[in-house]
């Protein structure tokens, strides 16, 4: 008896369930297929020429054909992790812009080392003088850079004395 009570509640509840699924079968059978979407297609940022930067410090070296190849085959080596970080979603800008940043400081040290003792003279003079220059024209634009407001700061409360230095008791 309590068996035949135990299939009947399971029969309705079964039968239940299929009352509500049966309308969601049907019309996923009648709608029509989604559309495939094209996978998002990253543009990569075009590069354009600013200010002169690090990789101008090598800029008029005359370079011999064996430093011409190894410096072409540095620059296609990190042209391709560039080019992967780029295209990482899984990085958040502030991350893509470190490793970018970081890739290229490391590509300029690869270049260098292949440079002979006398072109590293030559660019450590560039880039010493790149950095003067930065540095001037950061001092020129604090000095023509208004003076901020601060607000100012609340100074403990003294009880108002005459100008007087304090007296103190003789030791």
């Amino acid at each position: 008896m309590k068996m035949n009570r135990f299939a009947k509640q399971l029969v309705a509840g079964a039968g239940g369930f299929f009352l509500c699924a049966i309308p969601v079968l049907i019309r996923a059978q009648n709608a029509a297929p989604a559309p495939v979407q094209a996978p998002p297609t990253t543009t990569l940022p075009i590069r354009t020429k600013k200010a002169p930067g690090p990789m101008d410090d090598f800029a008029g070296l005359n370079f011999t054909d064996d430093q011409k190849a190894r410096i072409s085959k540095i620059h296609e080596d990190f042209k391709a992790r560039l080019d992967t970080v780029i295209r990482d979603d899984k990085l958040s800008p502030e991350q893509k812009g470190a490793m970018l940043q970081g890739l290229q400081h490391m590509e300029r040290g690869e270049v260098y080392k292949v440079l002979t003792q006398e072109q590293q003279v030559e660019v450590r003079k560039r880039i010493l003088a790149r950095h003067t220059a930065a540095q001037k024209e950061q001092r020129e634009m604090n000095r023509q850079a208004p003076p901020t407001q601060h607000a100012p700061t609340q100074q403990p409360a003294q009880p108002s004395q005459s100008s007087k230095p304090p007296q103190f008791p003789p030791a």
